[in-house]
């Protein structure tokens, strides 16, 4: 299997890396957009049977095309790019080719880790307020890649969220990162996110690298083949 090699997924806005995640990155903008359009509008209910219809036919023809599950098989060909050029299209919170994702966008400044996102109407929480836990997702996918600023990649111990006051939907927001502390496989972090230069919620969290190091989620994928210590024999 190819190295998972950067285990983060790539920063800001790079190109694809081929013709098919362009294409995938077409798709995924237009249903973006079919979204954003669908808990917006409020047409003839004729109007909607025939819409679904055409995405249902659209769906069918989708699935019959070859199917692949899961990241480590995206990248076992070697055609689709690397670990983090597969988790840059396909992360539900980052990946340009996933309609899922707002998408979160970010970088390296210094000893700072620096992010934006935009959320439209879809993610409405509270009147005219992203959706609390939105927000939470977005700082554990930020403060994921934040980690690059350490030498110690690992997953979610704990992520602690204030939220200070509501965060506005269709407005960009801004993310910062620092670690804070090491301690053994332990990377302490602290996050925040702004709108429009005010502070909407801020975090602590908590990374933890697997026992043999981020790599070995290549070939253990189950959390207590990476976590936990070798269970006694029973026999």
């Amino acid at each position: 299997m190819t190295e998972l090699k950067n285990p983060f997924a790539s920063e800001e806005i790079t190109a694809p890396f081929n013709a098919e995640w362009q294409a995938k990155r077409r798709v995924a903008a237009a249903v973006r957009l079919l979204t954003e359009v669908l808990v917006t509008s409020s047409p003839d209910t004729s109007k909607m049977h025939d819409i679904a219809e055409q995405l249902e036919n659209t769906a069918a023809d989708f699935a019959a095309s070859p199917r692949i599950y899961g990241r480590l098989d995206w990248i076992e060909s070697g055609e689709h790019g690397s670990f983090g050029q597969v988790s840059h299209e396909l992360n539900p919170l980052a990946g340009y080719s996933n309609p899922l994702a707002p998408p979160v966008t970010t970088r390296i400044e210094g000893d700072m880790a620096v992010g934006r996102c935009f959320c439209g109407w879809a993610y409405e929480g509270p009147p005219g307020s992203v959706h609390g836990g939105y927000v939470a997702a977005i700082f554990d996918q930020f403060m994921g890649f934040a980690q690059k600023l350490g030498d110690q990649p690992g997953m979610t111990g704990y992520l602690h969220v204030d939220y200070h006051q509501r965060t506005p939907l269709t407005t960009d927001l801004h993310l910062e990162a620092r670690i804070t502390a090491t301690e053994g496989r332990k990377t302490f972090m602290e996050g925040k996110m702004f709108a429009n230069d005010e502070l909407t919620a801020s975090c602590n969290a908590l990374f933890i690298e697997p026992r043999q190091g981020i790599y070995s989620l290549e070939t253990q994928t189950r959390p207590e083949d990476v976590f936990s210590p070798p269970r006694a024999n029973r026999g």
